[in-house]
């Protein structure tokens, strides 16, 4: 498993030691800024799996941080650390995009369970979204962001009519189809070529089938159409 990278933007560095110390035993890489905009540089440099600002900085603000690294589209859980417990500063700083408010003094147990449990629901949920862009039926992955054609993890290389072939057989697998209906499908035109859903067949086959001759992904199903199935 890789190691989880963390953020800790605070001007003392006692602070910065101590975070780092509740968490090295957790296959947590700890990274440093002593102010907030060098933690703003780092953040365009580096993907963390989680950002610590403290609030009191000796250049700008842990709010005015937040506020330019969520500009720029980055979603990465941020907490906040303060001497301050005032019910204002928590309403401000979750307002502006935190995702939790870490008091000082803070007990490092405490600090590792909170870190600990937003990386986990922040990986959830990146994986989470990343299946709603996939259609994955090994050894096939297709990316619907990227329309690319991966085959045991390596990219297919397909034409873009190739690629909306099989990108249309994978979102129907084991489902029979005429040539009248892939061409009405892919094509978009009620006139069919018969000869070009043959060649275009023929080329993908040649890029996703083991043995082109003997295809186990594309079936032909005789006087009807074909049959994209991970059958064997």
């Amino acid at each position: 498993m890789n190691k989880r990278k963390v953020l800790i933007a605070d001007d003392e560095l006692y602070i910065r030691k101590l975070v780092t110390i509740a968490l090295e035993n957790e296959n947590i890489l700890v990274f440093h800024a002593k102010n907030g905009n060098e933690a703003i540089e780092m953040v365009k440099s580096h993907n963390f799996d989680l950002i610590i600002l403290d609030i009191i900085m000796g250049d700008i603000s842990g709010y005015d941080a937040i506020v330019k690294i969520r500009t720029l589209g980055i979603n990465t859980p941020i907490f906040l650390l303060s001497g301050k417990n005032e019910d204002n500063d928590k309403i401000i700083g979750f307002g502006i995009g935190a995702d939790s408010y870490i008091t000082k003094p803070f007990s490092p147990a405490v600090l590792r369970a909170h870190v600990l449990t937003h990386i986990r629901r922040y990986h959830e949920l990146l994986e989470a979204k990343e299946k709603t862009y996939k259609i994955t039926l090994e050894p096939f992955v297709f990316n619907l962001k990227t329309y690319k054609c991966f085959k045991n993890g390596i990219d297919l290389l397909l034409s873009s009519k190739e690629t909306l072939l099989m990108k249309f057989f994978m979102e129907h697998h084991n489902q029979v189809f005429s040539k009248e209906q892939l061409y009405q499908n892919i094509w978009n035109e009620t006139i069919i070529d018969n000869n070009t859903i043959m060649v275009y067949i023929r080329h993908l086959r040649i890029k996703i089938e083991d043995d082109p001759n003997k295809p186990r992904f594309i079936q032909t199903v005789w006087g009807l159409g074909y049959r994209f199935t991970l059958d064997k």
